[in-house]
């Protein structure tokens, strides 16, 4: 799957070898240190951040911990009809 922005394509597929040797090589193994594929994460998700920006999508939203908090467990408001 291509990544948001066409410039960071590549950069995604590099995070994405990157993590599935990570994973397969390091974490099934009991290997839990994931700092080999920060510095290309961090790379890739500025240049997402970026892509965003220029297609003027909010990201405040995505940068909430919403996980564990009472947010996640709130239901959308209906339309209406009751």
């Amino acid at each position: 799957m291509n990544s948001i922005g066409e410039e960071c394509t590549e950069l995604k597929k590099k995070y994405d070898d990157c993590f599935n040797t990570w994973f397969t090589d390091k974490f099934l193994r009991g290997n839990h240190d994931d700092s080999m594929c920060s510095s290309i994460f961090k790379v890739y998700q500025d240049c997402v951040k970026n892509a965003m920006k220029q297609q003027n999508i909010d990201f405040k939203e995505i940068e909430n911990d919403v996980l564990g908090t009472e947010k996640e467990n709130k239901i959308p408001p209906s339309g209406g009809n009751s």
